[in-house]
């Protein structure tokens, strides 16, 4: 028996149905997208989710087919109502798959200084409190994985270096 011959763009219409049958068998990878934002000070912005322990750099989730630097300017402004500018990638960390969640991309943008820190208050359910804190303090709020990837993110703003990360360690 002959195999049917694979479509070429010369058919667009059998083309894209033969590209769209292997992009519904490819893996799927969560993309989550947080801002590193420091006041004059050098503090940052925290963030504490009512829906998981410990505090975090603010951002989310990606919706289907959001760029990474669009989901932490949308996120920003539905959670806390602030316009922020991304002014550059500082960290890139795979996540490994971890309790019922599979692997995972997580961006860290850089936000720059605000010389402003007027009261934050979350502007949805899904955060308790935000506010600017001392990196050292941030270090003692933040959990494991994000607290290297912290580290690392100001590292890299200090630097002008990106950096690629493992579970928020730097890869050998």
């Amino acid at each position: 028996m002959t195999p049917e011959p694979v479509p070429t763009p010369a058919d667009p219409e059998a083309w894209n149905a033969y590209l769209a049958e292997g992009n519904a068998t490819q893996p799927r990878k969560r993309v989550a997208a947080d801002l590193l934002l420091r006041d004059v000070e050098g503090r940052v912005l925290l963030v504490n989710p009512t829906y998981k322990p410990g505090w975090d750099l603010p951002g989310g989730m990606a919706e289907a087919n959001e760029p990474p630097e669009e989901t932490v300017v949308r996120e920003l402004r539905e959670e806390l109502g602030l316009e922020v500018v991304v002014r550059g990638l500082l960290v890139v960390d795979w996540v490994a798959p971890h309790g019922p969640w599979d692997d995972q991309i997580a961006f860290v943008f850089d936000g720059g200084t605000v010389d402003w820190v007027d009261q934050l208050t979350p502007h949805d359910d899904e955060l308790s409190e935000a506010r600017f804190v001392g990196v050292d303090e941030a270090g003692g709020l933040v959990r494991g994985r994000m607290r290297r990837r912290l580290a690392e993110a100001v590292r890299a703003a200090r630097e002008g270096q990106a950096v690629y990360l493992h579970d928020g360690s730097v890869c050998p």
